[in-house]
This record gives structure tokens, C-alpha cells and sequence, in this order.
């Protein structure tokens, strides 16, 4: 198999032509929750493969598809994060790749199969080969069904909230250890209680991020809603219109909580036609997940494009909503 660098390709169009389309969406909560994540959950700021180490895993990810009898001769890099994301050719296989002290692929793998037994709108493990985690070199690969884009259109906020819907349907019948909500909350506190790890944070700001999350995580857990297991983050960043539907991606963000947690990261609209939203929750969760991707663009390693900019933006639209809803944050 012929693995030249010249064949792994980088900086394809296709690839910035989605890169581009992301970034002119960007401007709602739910829009840009994605982009800073998973390395915020680790305290990390928005964080991408380190460049010297791509190339490496891409090697990897097409050595185990050619082991598998998949055909490939070129790697279209379709994401970089903590996990990079690859189009391999011609076999058509998408590739998750991360190191292996980086990543939770073999709880997403389990997810994903569990959820394809009940029919939930999840994307699926490509079939020709084995579904589980390949380990090689230091990094750890996971091979899914590449999904053709269907022709853009705009997702009708219906069809988003039956399909998140029937997600959540599924989810409520599985149970697998992971994270609570709040402990997502709580890593970012932590990074607003670091002044080395947010050294451009004025004082005022820092307690109105410390103070919101704070006031809000109680306020939401003294609500006693009913919880289960949740996407996450899903966002229109992670849900995908293929010809048979809406499909949600990027499983590794599962956490328990409240239905509205999840719903805060999709358009306002969307919440509209899901059934049994309590609409007093969802207006809290909006601003807790608000706060938390505001704490992670003053992350010092943040490498989200005008991150900062966006920081004191959101932080403007914190204290709007918060005096919009008569909440207080000093609690």
C-alpha cells in the first residue's frame, strides 16, 4: 500500500469547504458548543492533534483499513481535534483516530451499537469489518460509515426534535457508567478558579462565570428533574442529514442529566416540538451552557478563530440573559 504524503491530503477542498460552512454558521449557543469540548473537559482550552503527530496517525488509520481488506490509497482529513477525522478512499470509510491516552472510542463504539439495535438515529459502524477499537502505534482507530452529504438545506426544527426525540428514547433504555452533567460543570470551574490557566480573565468576569455556574448547577439539581442518559452535545455541528434522515454523531460527549441539558445546545426552535420540555429548566440550561463555553475561550490554550472576541461577546449575552430572567448568581 502506498502511503506517500503527498497522498495524505490535508487541506482538501471538500474538507475546507466544510470547514467554511461551519464557521458561517457560527453564532448561536448551539453552534459553537463543539468547538471547544473536549479538551475543556480536560482543562485544556480547544485543542488539536499536535501537527507533527498527524501524518503518523493517519499512516495508522489507513494501515489497519488496508489489514481489513479495505481498499485504500488517499486520506481526506475532515476534522482535527483531540480525535482527527478521516475520509479514507476509495474504500469510503470514515476513520476516528486518537492517541490512546486521549479518548473514550470504546465507549462510543458500545453506544453506538446498542443504539442501532433500537432503530435510534445514530450514525452507524461501517459493516465490512469488525465493529470494535483498533489499537496500533499509540493510537487507538475507530471505522464508521461515511455518510455522502445530502443536498444542504436548512434542518426544519420538527425533524431535528424527532429525531433528538427518538435518540433520547433509545438512550433511556441503556445504562453505562459515565459522566454527570455537573461534573462537566464543575471542570469548568476549575478553569475559572485558575488564573494560570485563564490569565486574561478580568476579576469582574471571573466572578460572573464562577458565580453563574455555581448558582446554576444548584438551581438546576435543586429541581429534581427526572434524568437519563444524554447525547450531550447535540448540536447542528454533530447531526448529520443523510438521505435516510437526520443522524447524530460524536457519541464520546454522553453524560446523565435532564433532556433540557441536551436541548440547550440545539436551536431555540427545535425545543418547541419536543414534548414535556420544562421551559423554566431549559431557559437555565441555556445560560449554564453558555457560561461553560464562554469559560473555555479564555482558556489560555483555546485555539477556537477569535475566540476571545467571542469570549467577551458571550459574556456580555451572560449578564443580558441573566437579568432578562430575574436570576440571581450570588448564591
Amino acid at each position: 500500500m502506498r502511503q506517500r504524503a503527498s497522498q495524505i491530503n490535508l487541506q482538501s477542498r471538500p474538507a475546507r469547504r466544510a470547514t467554511a460552512a461551519l464557521y458561517r454558521q457560527l453564532g448561536t449557543v448551539a453552534q459553537v458548543a463543539r468547538l471547544g469540548s473536549r479538551a475543556a473537559r480536560k482543562g485544556e482550552g480547544q485543542t488539536t492533534m499536535q501537527v507533527s503527530e498527524v501524518p503518523r496517525a493517519v499512516a495508522v488509520a489507513m494501515s489497519i483499513a488496508s489489514s481489513l481488506d479495505l481498499t485504500v490509497d488517499d486520506a481526506i482529513v475532515l476534522h482535527d481535534s483531540n480525535t482527527l477525522t478521516l475520509r479514507l478512499l476509495p474504500c469510503d470509510v470514515l476513520a476516528r483516530v486518537a492517541p490512546v491516552a486521549h479518548q473514550v472510542a470504546q465507549l462510543e463504539v458500545e453506544l453506538a451499537q446498542r443504539l442501532a439495535e433500537s432503530e435510534s438515529p445514530v450514525a452507524a459502524l461501517d459493516p465490512r469489518v469488525e465493529p470494535r477499537v483498533y489499537e496500533r502505534d499509540g493510537f487507538v482507530v475507530t471505522l464508521w460509515t461515511y455518510y455522502e452529504p445530502a443536498t444542504p438545506r436548512e434542518v426544519a426544527p420538527a425533524d431535528y426534535a424527532n429525531a433528538l426525540g427518538r435518540l433520547h428514547a433509545g438512550m433511556r433504555k441503556l445504562d453505562v457508567p459515565t459522566l454527570h452533567f455537573t461534573d462537566r460543570v464543575e471542570q469548568a470551574q476549575q478553569l475559572v478558579a485558575s488564573r494560570d490557566h485563564t490569565p486574561a480573565l478580568a476579576d469582574a468576569d471571573r466572578e460572573l462565570l464562577g458565580s453563574t455556574l455555581r448558582s446554576l448547577r444548584r438551581v438546576i439539581g435543586e429541581r429534581g428533574a427526572a434524568e437519563q442518559l444524554l447525547h450531550g452535545e447535540p448540536h447542528p455541528g454533530n447531526v448529520l442529514t443523510t438521505k435516510n434522515g437526520l443522524v447524530f454523531i460524536d457519541l464520546e460527549t454522553c453524560c446523565r442529566g435532564p433532556v433540557e441539558f441536551d436541548l440547550a445546545h440545539a436551536p431555540e426552535e427545535v425545543s418547541e416540538h419536543y414534548p414535556g420540555v420544562n421551559q423554566g429548566l431549559l431557559r437555565e440550561c441555556r445560560i449554564l451552557v453558555l457560561a461553560m463555553i464562554t469559560t473555555w475561550r479564555w482558556d489560555r490554550g483555546d485555539q477556537f478563530p477569535n475566540g476571545r472576541q467571542l469570549g467577551t461577546a458571550w459574556l456580555s449575552q451572560i449578564r443580558a440573559a441573566l437579568d432578562r430572567n430575574g436570576l440571581e448568581t450570588h448564591g
